[in-house]
């Protein structure tokens, strides 16, 4: 278990997105330096500009995740101006809503790329040096979509529930090795992808499925490095009760995402992203 975060080295991939700049505040205000990925790297000075205001170094890469040449060149680097990696921080994805048969196979090639063949890659990168230090934590950023399967989001929810039975096999795999991992499972964040289906869509999540802050899930994520939690759920109301029943009866489990709204939020950001291809292609 790491308690005392302060000097330790971190990578953070999507360090630019939603959830990136959060990310990057809490654990730069942690003690922690930095690495931030991101591509193309658009805003990644205003991360570099708040882990600066910690006093920790704080460096930035733009790497392209979905090509394996890129994991390899992001340890590199950060080996080469962090001296060694502590934390590795699985943030990037990516997410299309829309009709599974709607989708391109390089889109659906693209989302399990960068949301679960790459953290899988660069944990196998960091992991060798982690296990000879006897210290090292990764860190997951799975969502509510891989517990849930809501309609239009087949590769998002597939690759999200990946990651966090990844999560827990590297549990269990390293335990007693000074190693560990944990697994960050909001619902719809005020920020980044949703923020973007919000615009979109012109509506808001479902009530029972309300956003929450950015900020609380970087919390979160501060607080499974710490005290080594498996995983933390985020989400404006309590979901494990809920959890529990879809676990114990499929065909609740089946229905949550009618029920809850979700299925209809996701058909409506489908039919906005459709309606926008459709636009671009009359012009």
């Amino acid at each position: 278990m790491i308690t005392d975060t302060t000097g330790l080295t971190a990578i953070l991939t999507g360090a630019n997105g939603g959830l990136g700049l959060p990310l990057t505040e809490a654990l730069a205000a942690a003690g922690i330096h930095l690495l931030l990925v991101a591509y193309p790297g658009i805003g990644l000075d205003q991360a570099q500009a708040i882990a600066a205001r910690h006093g920790v170094k704080a460096s930035v890469l733009v790497a392209d995740l979905r090509l394996d040449s890129e994991r390899i060149r992001t340890i590199d680097v950060a080996l080469e101006r962090l001296g060694h990696v502590d934390v590795l921080v699985n943030n990037a994805g990516v997410e299309y809503s829309a009709a599974y048969h709607d989708l391109t196979s390089a889109q659906i090639i693209e989302v399990l790329n960068v949301n679960l063949e790459a953290p899988m890659r660069l944990a196998h990168l960091v992991l060798p040096g982690m296990l000879e230090r006897r210290r090292g934590h990764i860190l997951n950023i799975s969502s509510l979509a891989g517990k849930a399967g809501p309609g239009f989001q087949e590769p998002y929810a597939a690759s999200k529930a990946g990651l966090s039975a990844f999560t827990y096999s590297l549990r269990n795999t390293y335990r007693g090795t000074g190693v560990s991992a944990s697994v960050i499972t909001p619902g719809f964040v005020d920020a980044g992808i949703y923020a973007r289906m919000k615009n979109r869509t012109g509506r808001g999540a479902p009530p029972l499925l309300a956003a929450c802050s950015a900020e609380k899930v970087a919390r979160a994520t501060l607080r499974a490095l710490t005290r080594d939690r498996a995983e933390i759920i985020v989400n404006t109301y309590p979901m494990r009760p809920l959890l529990a029943c879809m676990a114990l009866w499929s065909g609740f489990a089946e229905r949550v995402p009618q029920w809850t709204g979700a299925n209809a939020f996701f058909r409506a950001a489908a039919e906005a992203e459709r309606q926008n291809r459709t636009n671009r292609t009359n012009r």
